[in-house]
């Protein structure tokens, strides 16, 4: 019998020797992440289920990352809430206000490794299946449960791989791939299944690229987002991390898998449109006025997105009438933007830089648009009222475009 990662991981993780697509299984969990946000919740569900302390404090991970500096009296108390948890369970990998987005600090600080069964009170866990880990998004009152036990039910998923071939064009960037795939299975393609990035496409991504893949499996209401790891993945976490881990790989003749062949050798820049993931059209097709361009999030506020925008930007300044906000997404990415001399080029294009965290995203505490403006973001949501006022339009990019439309002031190719 073959089976796929997911399978091999869930079937690992719940102590089986093997386990099929649709069957319930009881897994144990490697890492447990929450954030000033959804962490509220958990813990007060946690108290209510009466244990004193947390099944394993080693595995919890807590980052500040949504409303950070605090900018409501109602974030403060949320931060209070976490604070104080932290302190009474010990917890060690508790990250404060200045460490970044959740999805690019766990793996950057050595808590991802391949093999791993990884759940987060956040949909956008499942980032962290591009360094070859199950990684899944869960509700707040779960998280509870994880805290107590250490472990969670799942029901173990189809997988739908896309083997991706071909070489990317100039000013084409993985961005680009993702939003073509998910318009081309839609927002409800892959639902509750495993996605899969295989082919040669992806074995030359870096991990920072793959990360945008992953991240982003959810817009076609994947279950997690998975690439094999190789050796980019093991070069990326040896200096991280001293964590054991195991590697598995899916059977090419696994029976719960579907697999698509996408060839991107002639895909061109995309752009998502309102108010769905999935209303994808080519850069070339969209000509739009904007009032705000937002490059970060945990989609693509890495260093790779910041050099690409800043190469576009550098010696010219953003359109009048627009404003540009540049939040890289972690303190590691921040410092080496400023060794790079990034954020001057930021600066001097007259963008508005600020503190690593998730900004806008989710209607955030900084960069909120009002009724009737449009804003075109790197980030990957772009549902009515996803970046402020339900009024407002949220276009969805690459770095690349997003620098190249805050220049001209409408969504725009890059030279």
């Amino acid at each position: 019998m073959s089976y796929t990662m997911s399978e091999k991981i869930l079937a690992n993780a719940a102590n089986k020797e093997k386990v099929e697509a649709g069957e319930i299984v009881m897994a144990n969990i490697d890492v447990a992440m929450t954030h000033d946000l959804t962490g509220p919740l958990s813990v007060q569900e946690f108290k209510k289920i009466g244990k004193d302390e947390v099944w394993d404090k080693s595995k919890i991970v807590i980052p500040f990352d949504h409303q950070v500096p605090a900018d409501s009296l109602a974030a403060c108390d949320n931060h209070i809430i976490m604070r104080e948890f932290v302190k009474k369970q010990d917890i060690d990998n508790f990250y404060d206000v200045n460490a970044g987005v959740c999805h690019q600090i766990l793996p950057e600080l050595g808590h991802v490794v391949p093999g791993e069964v990884i759940v987060g009170t956040d949909s956008h866990t499942c980032t962290h299946g591009a360094l070859g880990a199950f990684a899944t998004g869960i509700g707040s009152t779960d998280m509870a449960m994880v805290f107590a036990t250490g472990q969670l039910w799942f029901k173990v998923p189809e997988t739908l791989r896309f083997n991706i071939t071909g070489n990317l064009k100039e000013n084409v960037y993985p961005k680009d791939v993702i939003l073509h795939l998910i318009g081309t299975v839609g927002a409800d393609g892959a639902t509750y299944r495993a996605v899969e990035f295989a082919g040669q496409t992806i074995k030359d991504m870096s991990i920072s690229d793959r990360m945008v893949l992953s991240n982003m499996a959810i817009e076609m209401g994947g279950k997690t987002g998975l690439v094999e790891s190789d050796e980019k993945t093991l070069n990326y976490i040896k200096n991280r991390t001293n964590k054991p881990y195991t590697e598995f790989k899916t059977d090419e003749d696994a029976p719960s898998m579907e697999s698509l062949e996408i060839n991107i050798s002639d895909l061109e820049p995309q752009v998502a449109c309102p108010h769905n993931v999935d209303n994808v059209k080519p850069v070339s097709e969209v000509d739009k006025e904007i009032d705000q361009v937002f490059l970060g999030s945990c989609t693509n506020g890495r260093l790779d997105d910041l050099r690409q925008a800043a190469k576009i930007l550098k010696g010219k300044e953003v359109a009048k009438g627009v404003r540009m906000l540049v939040i890289p997404a972690s303190k590691e990415v921040y410092t080496q933007a400023l060794d790079e001399g990034l954020i001057k080029i930021f600066v001097d294009s007259n963008c508005l830089v600020t503190n690593p965290c998730c900004g806008p995203c989710l209607g955030g505490h900084v960069g909120l648009i009002g009724p009737g403006e449009v804003s075109l973001s790197t980030s990957n949501r772009n549902f009515k009222g996803r970046q402020g006022s339900p009024d407002g339009e949220v276009y969805l990019s690459s770095a690349a475009v997003a620098a190249a439309s805050a220049i001209n002031g409408r969504i725009s190719l890059p030279e």
